[in-house]
């Protein structure tokens, strides 16, 4: 014979299974956060680590701050002497930002430039005064976020592959500009 609830203990029963389900995942989580550090370091650190073989990895040489900071006062020191206002950006291999300098006087817009032209002669490995000639050739390098094809970039290399870029902006010409970043160049010798 099947005996129905009311529905004042069907309401009772639930709430009763309700109360018993959330102590019983309250208990289980309050017990892990309560377990020994130990316990709990061993679970995580079980699974092994993954070693790279030495054909599997490479090695790359990188302009420490102290060498970007010696090219980029060189640049700002050769441009003083022509009473020139510049900014010079030093970038690393992988075309992120080293250090920038604003020398004074310096227009807004040379800041960015700095930053894009030293990225473009990273990336190229190449003046970006003679990166401009190949836009005749292919005209949508312009278009690669971040470059800029104008003079005033310079790589900095070793061993003939590019380590970092510098570049300078704000001088009323781009000669003048890769003529003040070659000096920063010249400092790293």
């Amino acid at each position: 014979m099947k005996k129905t609830l009311s529905r004042r203990a069907r309401v009772a029963t639930g709430g009763a299974v309700l109360a018993a389900v959330a102590a019983g995942t309250f208990g289980t989580v309050a017990a892990n956060a309560s377990a020994p550090e130990s316990s709990r370091d061993a679970a995580v650190s079980a699974a092994p680590a993954a070693a790279a073989g030495k054909r599997d990895t490479t090695t790359s040489t990188h302009l420490t701050i102290d060498a970007a900071g010696e090219a980029a006062r060189a640049a700002l020191k050769a441009a003083e002497k022509e009473g020139q206002r510049i900014t010079v950006a030093v970038v690393d291999r992988n075309g992120n930002t080293i250090l920038t300098m604003r020398g004074d006087g310096a227009g807004p817009q040379s800041y960015e430039s700095a930053e894009r032209k030293a990225y473009t002669a990273v990336s190229w490995n190449a003046p970006t005064s003679e990166l401009e000639g190949r836009l005749e050739n292919a005209p949508n390098l312009k278009d690669i976020p971040g470059t800029l094809f104008l003079g005033g970039g310079v790589p900095v290399t070793a061993g003939k592959a590019p380590i970092a870029g510098i570049g300078v902006a704000g001088a009323p010409s781009g000669a003048l500009d890769e003529k003040f970043a070659q000096a920063g160049a010249a400092a790293l010798n």
